[in-house]
């Protein structure tokens, strides 16, 4: 339910992460082949209910996280 639960968070104005880590299908009964075909739907799905991407410089403000050439604590 990964994708229809990201396209409700959509509509709503809200941000997806999907991944394998959370899950392994990329539709009913399907195994993902790897992270990037999930981001790839997803982002599909995203720009047809007509919702910007984010940079990942954007996801990292969003999501309050350092940079790569910031990192450490």
């Amino acid at each position: 339910m990964e994708f229809h639960l990201g396209v409700l968070a959509i509509v709503m104005g809200g941000h997806v992460r999907v991944g394998l880590e959370d899950n392994i299908y990329i539709a009913d009964g399907v195994l993902a082949r790897s992270n990037a075909e999930m981001v790839e739907k997803i982002v599909r799905l995203a720009r047809e209910l007509g919702r910007e991407i984010a940079t990942p410089d954007e996801a990292r403000r969003i999501l309050n996280l350092k940079g790569k050439d910031r990192v450490g604590f």
